[in-house]
C-alpha cells in the first residue's frame, strides 16, 4: 500500500473561510489584506511544499514590493515557485499600480512647484537601482507637453548632452523644461556633477530660449529642488 506523502504546510483552503486571501477581501475590502495576502491573491497558487501565502512571504523578506519594482522579469522567473504565469501577474499588477500613480495627475497636468514635479516621477523613478535622466516639457502655462527619457547610468557629459535634452523640447515647442533624475542610494543630495550638469544645461537653454526652471533629484520617497537649494 502506498503510503500517503506528507503534507508540510497548511493549505489555503484549508484555513476558516474568513481568513482565506480572496474571501477576506471580499468581506471587508481589500485595504484590510497584509501585503503578504494581497500577493498571495496574485500568485493564486502556490508550489509542491508551499502556500501561495508562504510564497508571498518568501518574496516580501527578499526586500518587499521595491525589490518586486526593482528585480527583471527574467530574475523573478528564476525563483523557485516563480514560474511564467506568476511573474506575469505580479509585473503587470506593478505596472497598474505606477500607471495609477501618473494618472492622478489628470491627463495634461500643470506643475507649479518642484512637489508637483517630484509626485509626477516618483513613483516610477524612486526605486529604480540606476540613475535615470529625464526631462519634463512645458509649456507657458506650466502645462505638461510631454516627458523624455534621455539617459540610464551615472550622470556626466557624455550621457546627459544638451542636444539629447533639447531636441525633443524644440520639436515639442516646450518653452520651459524641468530636468528629474533618482539617486538609487535614496538620498536627493546632489554631487558636484550634478551642479556642473544643470548650470551648462542652464546656459545651453539660455542660447535656445528655453528656460530651465528646476532639476529635482529623487530619493527614496523624497526629493530636493535644486532650485529651492539654489545650487543654480
Amino acid at each position: 500500500m502506498k503510503e500517503e506523502r506528507k503534507v508540510s504546510y497548511i493549505s489555503i483552503k484549508h484555513y476558516p473561510e474568513e481568513m482565506r486571501p480572496r474571501e477576506k477581501l471580499l468581506l471587508y475590502g481589500p485595504e484590510a489584506l497584509s501585503d503578504q495576502e494581497l500577493l498571495a491573491i496574485l500568485l493564486q497558487t502556490g508550489t509542491k511544499n508551499k502556500s501561495a501565502l508562504d510564497l508571498a512571504q518568501d518574496l516580501l523578506l527578499s526586500g518587499g514590493f521595491v525589490y518586486l519594482t526593482q528585480v527583471s522579469t527574467e530574475e523573478l522567473r528564476c525563483i523557485k515557485g516563480m514560474g511564467q504565469a506568476k511573474t506575469a501577474q505580479v509585473k503587470a499588477a506593478l505596472e497598474i499600480g505606477r500607471r495609477l500613480a501618473r494618472q492622478k495627475m489628470g491627463p495634461r497636468p500643470t506643475i507649479n512647484s518642484p512637489a508637483e514635479a517630484a509626485g509626477l516621477l516618483m513613483a516610477e523613478m524612486s526605486y529604480l537601482d540606476r540613475e535615470h535622466f529625464k526631462v519634463i516639457n512645458l509649456n507657458t502655462k506650466n502645462h505638461v507637453l510631454g516627458i523624455d527619457n534621455i539617459s540610464v547610468g551615472s550622470l556626466n557629459a557624455s550621457l546627459v548632452h544638451p542636444r539629447e535634452v533639447f531636441k525633443a523640447a524644440i520639436k515639442r515647442s516646450a518653452a520651459r523644461l524641468i530636468l528629474v533624475h533618482n539617486h538609487p542610494s535614496g538620498e536627493p543630495q546632489p554631487s558636484s556633477e550634478d551642479v556642473a550638469l544643470t548650470k551648462r544645461l542652464c546656459e545651453a537653454g539660455k542660447l535656445l530660449g528655453i528656460d530651465i526652471l528646476d532639476h529635482v533629484i529623487l530619493g527614496r520617497n523624497n526629493y530636493l529642488s535644486m532650485k529651492e537649494k539654489e545650487y543654480f
